[in-house]
Parts: C-alpha cells; sequence; structure tokens
C-alpha cells in the first residue's frame, strides 16, 4: 500500500512548517493601489547562518519514497515558479510509515521547519522552477536516510 496524497493547507500541514500562499488576512496594499502585498507569510530559520534565495529546477521523477532528509540548521522554503500542481513528503521521523504526503497547488509554496524530515522535490508533469529560501553558513545542514526499497505515493 502506497502514501495517501492530501491537500494542502494550513491546518494539515502546521507540525511540518508553514503553507506560502496569498492570505488575504495579510493583504495591504502599496504602490497606489497598483500591488497586494501578502505580508510575512513565513520567516526563514538560519540560526547563526545567513539566508539565501535560489531556484531548483524540478524535473519529473518516479512518485515513491526512498529516502527522506532534513536540514537540522535552518527552514528550507518552495515557492512553485510555474503555476503547476507538485507534491510534498514530510514525516515526523525518519520512517516510511509515518509519511504524508500533500498535493501542493501551483500557487501554493511551503516552508518546511527546521529539523523536518522530507522528500526532496516532486514534480508533477513537466519540469518546474521553484523558489528556494533557505540557509548558508558553517556546519552540516543535511542529514539523510535511505530505506530499502521505495513506497509508492499514491496519487
Amino acid at each position: 500500500m502506497g502514501i495517501r496524497v492530501e491537500p494542502l493547507t494550513a491546518e494539515t500541514f502546521a507540525p511540518f512548517g508553514k503553507v506560502i500562499e496569498a492570505d488575504p488576512s495579510t493583504a495591504v496594499e502599496i504602490n497606489c493601489g497598483y500591488t497586494t502585498r501578502f505580508h510575512a507569510l513565513a520567516q526563514a530559520e538560519v540560526g547563526d547562518g545567513e539566508a539565501i534565495l535560489s531556484i531548483f529546477r524540478g524535473r519529473p521523477r518516479e512518485r515513491s519514497v526512498a529516502m527522506l532528509e532534513r536540514h537540522p540548521l535552518g527552514s528550507q522554503a518552495f515557492v512553485p515558479l510555474g503555476g503547476q500542481p507538485w507534491l510534498a513528503v514530510v514525516a515526523e521521523t525518519p520512517t516510511q510509515a509515518d509519511c504524508r504526503a500533500f498535493l501542493c497547488a501551483g500557487n501554493q509554496g511551503l516552508q518546511y521547519g527546521t529539523n523536518v524530515w522530507h522528500h526532496p522535490l516532486l514534480v508533477l508533469g513537466d519540469a518546474q522552477d521553484f523558489l528556494i529560501v533557505d540557509r548558508a553558513g558553517e556546519g552540516n545542514n543535511l542529514e539523510e536516510v535511505f530505506f530499502e526499497s521505495a513506497m509508492s505515493i499514491d496519487t
């Protein structure tokens, strides 16, 4: 049996981090009313490092979980730039039995909290670019766990 995919909501994802999407409760009109700013949707956790912006280009891969990773020194945010749906897999412990999969809409990003186990980027369909906010600096900010066999994601 595979991992069941759930819709991504702020409530269901809260144990793992934050959903990043236009939230009307944070809306502020700026630039003489020509721009709406959705303010402070997440805060980068970088410890004694520095916040950096990168672009990751995700390519389709098998929809299964054979490993998990986490970043013990800082958070990591993913914001899709292509408007296409994508998957996020997270776990409270680094076991396949603990994995949860979320279907993220093309206008939803997310921020994995510090130390949250997650699968690397899983795009659906064509390759897609993501704006990434994470930590750079001293120290080992990557831990990985590999499983004996892959577990499918039921999409």
